[in-house]
């Protein structure tokens, strides 16, 4: 029996914590825009090209194709090359995954997708008994960084927090706290 506000290892369970990747809403809405501004970009350089006007809001038949229309096709081209590569990264979900810390099999989990090929998934696994502490990183400035991380024996300190923009000192610190709670270990650098 367990006194109530008090509770052992095996009634906690798992803790869960799923990370935002790629698939946010800043790349949604640079890939659209990039993507838009490129086909336009584009088809003004075809309109230059062919004399047959593409683009119904203006009027690219006036441009000479060389040197603006091939221009025009060349910043297109990238463009839509950027775009596809926004739009990849998006479909892939890179950097999206969870953190998962199990009393049930022991294990804290750490999961990330990457690129596609040979290391598309980065799975560490280790052994709750080997993680040591939670620590919080704090750095303010131009580039600001803040983050959240496992201490494991043998390993180093593991970071646990998504790429981008950094959280909020209080989700930081509240985020932080739960985890250190829940595994019934310091927290440091508070």
């Amino acid at each position: 029996m367990t006194t109530q506000g008090t509770s052992t290892p095996t009634e906690k369970k798992v803790l869960h914590q799923p990370l935002l990747g790629s698939r946010r809403f800043s790349n949604y809405w640079w890939a659209t825009v990039i993507s838009v501004g490129a086909t336009g970009f584009l088809l003004a350089g075809f309109s230059s090209y062919l004399q047959i006007n593409l683009l119904p809001f203006a009027s690219p038949t006036d441009l000479i194709f060389v040197p603006q229309g091939l221009v025009m096709g060349l910043y297109g081209t990238a463009g839509l090359l950027l775009a596809l590569y926004l739009w990849l990264v998006i479909l892939w979900d890179v950097g999206g995954g969870y953190n998962e810390f199990s009393y049930k099999t022991g294990k804290a989990r750490i999961f990330r997708w990457g690129f596609p090929g040979k290391n598309r998934q980065i799975d560490l696994s280790y052994p709750l008994t080997d993680v040591q502490a939670v620590g919080v990183t704090i750095r303010e400035g131009i580039n600001p960084e803040r983050k959240i991380y496992l201490r494991v024996k043998g390993k180093g300190n593991i970071p646990l927090t998504r790429v981008g923009q950094p959280l909020s000192l209080s989700k930081l610190e509240n985020e932080a706290a739960q985890l250190a709670r829940f595994l019934d270990i310091p927290l440091e650098g508070l």
